[in-house]
Parts: C-alpha cells; structure tokens; sequence
C-alpha cells in the first residue's frame, strides 16, 4: 500500500468518527417525526424544502450582487407575504433570522425615523422585548391584559407620551395564541402618528386562513391603516428550516434608515442586523409557498385546527381544564404544578412547555401532531398527573 493510499484510509477514519460522534449528538435529541415535541412551534420539513435548502446552502442574500437569483427568489417570497397580508404597493420587506430579529429591527427603525425611546407592549409580548430594551437603551412600558389574555385597549391612550416610538400589538401569542384588538390599536396609532409594529411570528401564517375557514378572528394585517410593520415566521407555521422570519414594512424607504456603507461587498448599501444571511432557508421557504400555494396552507391550518379541537376534548375528558378556549392551533393547559408535570412527562419522552407565570402547560398543534398522536400521549398525561394529585 503505498502512501497516498495510506492517507486515503486514513481520511476514511477519520470521517467516520465524525459521523459516529454526530450521530451520538443526535440520538440525544428529540426528533420531530416521532409527534412526541408538542411543545414547541417547530414541525417535521418536507423533503424538497430540505432539497431547496442543500441546493441553496452557498449562497449569501447579503451580497447580492453575488446572488441575483437569490435575491430575486427574496423579492419573490417577500411579495407572497405581502400578498397575504393585504400590503400597499408601496411596502416592502427584509429576510431576517426570526421573530426576535424582527422585532429587534422594527424598534430600530421606529427609533431611527422619530428618535423616541420608548414603546408600548402588552404583557403578552415575546421577552425578546426585553433584549431590545437592553440593546437600544429603550424604555418600555408594559400594560396589563383582560380576562381573555389581550391588551386592554382602556390603558393604551393614557399610556402614551411624548417620547412613546411605537406601540407593538400580538397576532399569535407565544403562550396562547391570542390576538390583542389590533384594529383598535391602528385607530389609535394612526390618530396619535405613532408606529405600530405587529408581532405576528406565529400568528402570521395562521390568521389569515382562520379567517377564510370561517373562524371568529379580526384583521390584524397592513389592511387596517394604522399598522406599520408585521413580523412573520416562515419555520414556524410556514414550514421552512429554521431560520427563516421576515419584517414587512409599510413604506419601503423606511429600510434605508438603517442601511450602511458597505464598501467590501457587491452592493453600495446594506440593511438589516445580519450582514451574511444564508439563502438556503429562503430557497426552502420560497419551495414551500410554492408548492403549498395559499390552498396548501388553508389545508394545512384546517387539520391543525382540527387537532387541536380534538387535543381539548380529550384533555377534558380526562378532567383537566384548559387556560382559554383555543384561538388557534395553541392549547394552554391548567395545572397546579407544571414544571414538575412537564418533567414527569420528559421522563415518558414527551416534551411539552411549561408556563408557570398561567400555571400551566402548553402544547402547539403543528402539522406533525395528529389526533393519532395525541392519543398516544393523553394515557400518559392522565397517568402523570393522578400520580401527582392532579386529578
């Protein structure tokens, strides 16, 4: 055996322990096909969304003038969310990592163009809320809910100062799937000239059919006047690898007002917080709007919507109650001691979310979770629970 097949072999070891080492990492995950993740907002990706994702993984949406096709295939996607949530022509939108970034870059903009530094949130907003605090040197105020778990619209005028920038609605809560009155929030800001951003990261792939099947749900989208910005997030309900969310705006000159020099690149301009963003979650989400179509996705909210119907009739069968009837595909479940439910049912590789702050726990309906899922984990829910004096 000569040399360089010595090195040959080799590599062959090598690569092998690396696969087997990855493969050790991944066996201590919990895998989305086996329906035993309800917790979270993350679902099972469809084969040719993986295959758009490996196709696209080189590419870099931040540099453009490498990329044309991707960044066509941006504009693209960003004009089917614009689409669907009823924008003017003059709207625009930026790819961003999620939710988080989303909001983080709606606030930054609102605090470029009015030079304020305090915005308005309901008790219900995401905690990345308390990042931008902390990066922007933002004062926040925080108003109480209803009993329904929305912003109480009473409390909004009062709040409101001379250096209020914005004021954030929820179209989805992450703890309930709640939708605070947004059109009253746009009668508000449009009568006061106050920013309002919409985070909808959950809520903006589900509302809208909702709203087509029939269900009781208001507008939360650039059809009501006074909305300025929406967050949305395609790996959610979209169905993207992660990450993949997207900030739509109202005017499309607002990006400029955190754009920079960017001399070492193909573009004399950039935006946004990222300055490398892969295309290969992109590609993956434009895969998906594509193959889905607005048709696919009604579907898609249809038999989440269904489970989740099914997954309350037979909590309560069982004698538990639940926090709120379902807005969406979100059910919060009442308990007296959830973290120690939550990780009873860890133990039986069932992985839910704890809430203590509702004293209880929450479980999201995504595609991957089917009624015949759902029977599987109530047996253990119930035995859980009678074990420990919750029923």
């Amino acid at each position: 055996m000569n040399k360089n097949q010595d090195n040959t072999c080799e590599d062959k070891k090598r690569i092998l322990n690396i696969l087997q080492r990855l493969s050790a990492f991944q066996q201590q995950d919990y895998d989305i096909s086996s329906g035993r993740i309800l917790g979270s907002m993350i679902t099972k990706i469809h084969p040719i969304a993986k295959q758009a994702y490996m196709q696209f993984i080189e590419t870099n949406i931040g540099d453009p003038g490498l990329c044309p096709g991707t960044k066509q295939m941006e504009t693209d996607f960003i004009d089917f969310l614009l689409s669907m949530l009823h924008a003017p022509t003059q709207a625009s939108g930026h790819i961003v990592s999620g939710g988080t970034e989303g909001n983080i870059t709606a606030i930054w903009i609102t605090k470029e163009i009015t030079k304020k530094k305090e915005i308005i949130i309901p008790a219900s907003a995401h905690f990345s809320f308390q990042k931008i605090a902390s990066l922007m040197n933002i004062r926040v105020k925080t108003l109480p809910l209803t009993k329904s778990y929305v912003l109480d619209i009473t409390n909004v005028k009062k709040s409101i100062s001379k250096d209020t920038a914005a004021i954030v609605g929820i179209a989805g809560s992450t703890d309930l799937g709640t939708i605070d009155p947004i059109e009253e929030l746009g009668e508000i800001c449009a009568d006061e000239h106050i920013f309002l951003h919409i985070d909808a990261a959950f809520g903006g792939f589900v509302i809208p059919y909702l709203k087509e099947l029939g269900y009781p749900i208001g507008s939360f989208d650039f059809s009501i006047p006074g909305v300025s910005s929406i967050s949305i997030d395609a790996h959610k309900m979209g169905q993207a690898p992660i990450p993949l969310g997207t900030l739509l705006l109202r005017e499309q000159e607002w990006i400029e007002t955190i754009s920079v020099k960017s001399p070492c690149i193909s573009i004399d301009k950039q935006a946004g917080f990222l300055g490398t963003r892969s295309g290969g979650s992109l590609a993956a989400g434009y895969t998906m709007i594509q193959y889905l179509g607005h048709q696919g996705f009604k579907e898609i909210i249809k038999r989440c919507m269904e489970a989740t119907k099914y997954t309350a009739k037979r909590i309560e069968e069982i004698g538990l109650s639940l926090v709120l009837p379902p807005t969406m595909n979100l059910i919060a479940v009442r308990l007296q001691h959830p973290q120690k439910i939550t990780h009873l049912l860890e133990q039986e590789k069932w992985k839910v979310n704890a809430m203590p702050h509702l004293q209880s726990i929450r479980i999201v309906c995504m595609p991957h979770v089917t009624p015949a899922v759902i029977d599987e984990f109530i047996p253990v829910l119930e035995s859980v629970c009678k074990k420990e004096g919750e029923l």
